[in-house]
């Protein structure tokens, strides 16, 4: 690549060789039969939703999930053809547009159903849809026999319209005590007897039901964190089938070292005090790219050892206690590995106390990507500047 299109060193690094194989790995564990649907909504949890599709697709995935018509439409305009579905509520007024652009909607209500066919009038293409059934998450879909009858009688009546699949959404999956999940496994059971399931595309299994329940996967499940190389919990990490090979990290450089003496603060609000003499180094990361400030503390590689943050974390900057003079450029990892010490996406959940999907999720678009595979690189995305300046 002749030109780096990004002017600031820092960048997360995904490793689509590590996604390729969690999917070769998914695809083995559900059987061919199976649909495998890669969850790309949120920008593929902040890894890049083009590279990451395009990647899961060449390695067996048939469908691709988003929230957002918005994200549907940004993968078709990536090149993408196949089939996307939003799994986010779509206003009515918009579902023409996912109709002429072939994208899948998820139906939810009865009352949602009436309204689209409002919008449908002039639309060449059927809109294709997949009914959502609320089994005990309480977000989307219907909960009644009455709702999914009326639903799939409009369908059926209206050329506008075809239900081309039917799914849930699991809330506790991921917990060990599975009472709850079972409940709501009945329930979409006895909702789907009516429905005629051999031509439709049924799915209730996210990355943990997935890996958990293979006899829950009826003929399709759906992929998401772990597609990352990231547990679904920290409650059942140590009982999946195989292991997952974590995708994101996140690196940065040296852009100043220093000394400072005892007795010296640094950053606002003089929080750091050092106590004796020591080399003090900056990097060009902030709360803006979405290191927040409760990081503050918290620790970074630098030469494969493990180095303090030091004071309050800026917007733009933050500031590293070091064990020695090191120069300007030198790398700084704050997810990922040198050498023998590794900092994983789950750590810094566990220090910021919540799960890894909000970590890779909260690196801000303003950190390019750089895309690898086998090592080298593929691509790199920098949404603040096109990439041919």
């Amino acid at each position: 690549m002749s030109l780096k299109p990004f002017y600031r060193k820092t960048w997360a690094e995904i490793d689509l060789t590590a996604l390729k194989e969690n999917v070769r790995n998914m695809k083995q564990h559900i059987g061919e039969h199976v649909h495998l649907m890669a969850v790309v909504k949120a920008n593929a949890y902040g890894h890049g939703s083009a590279q990451v599709a395009k990647a899961a697709l060449e390695e067996g995935a048939s469908v691709l999930a988003v929230a957002l018509l918005d994200e549907a439409l940004s993968l078709r305009a990536e090149g993408i053809e196949e089939p996307i579905l939003v799994l986010g509520a779509v206003p009515p007024e918009y579902t023409g547009i996912a109709a002429d652009k072939r994208i899948i909607v998820t139906g939810y209500s009865v009352q949602w159903l009436k309204e689209v066919l409002g919008f449908l009038d002039g639309v060449d293409t059927p809109l294709e849809f997949h009914l959502k059934i609320d089994t005990g998450m309480g977000r989307l879909g219907c909960k009644t026999e009455e709702d999914i009858k009326e639903m799939m009688e409009m369908a059926e009546s209206s050329s506008k319209l075809n239900c081309t699949g039917v799914f849930t959404h699991f809330a506790t999956a991921d917990e060990t005590d599975t009472d709850y999940f079972n409940m709501q496994l009945n329930r979409f059971e006895e909702l789907t007897k009516p429905l005629p399931l051999d031509r439709l595309m049924v799915h209730s299994s996210n990355s943990a039901a997935g890996l958990r329940f293979k006899k829950q996967l009826f003929n399709a499940v759906r992929f998401g964190i772990s597609m990352y190389g990231l547990s679904p919990s920290t409650e059942i990490k140590d009982e999946l089938p195989f292991r997952l090979r974590e995708v994101f990290s996140l690196h940065t450089e040296l852009s100043h070292v220093k000394t400072i003496k005892k007795g010296e603060s640094v950053s606002y609000g003089a929080t750091y005090t050092a106590e004796h003499d020591e080399w003090i180094g900056t990097v060009p990361v902030g709360y803006a790219d979405g290191w927040l400030r409760r990081l503050a503390g918290t620790e970074v590689l630098i030469d494969g050892k493990r180095q303090k943050i030091a004071g309050r974390i800026c917007m733009d900057q933050f500031m590293i206690s070091l064990d020695e003079e090191y120069p300007v450029g030198t790398k700084v990892t704050l997810i990922g590995k040198q050498e023998d010490e590794w900092i994983s996406v789950d750590e810094i959940a566990q220090k910021l106390q919540t799960i890894n999907y909000e970590i890779t999720c909260m690196i801000s678009s303003r950190v390019p990507r750089m895309f690898l595979e086998n090592g080298s690189i593929m691509e790199i995305r920098n949404p603040i500047l096109p990439n041919h300046i």
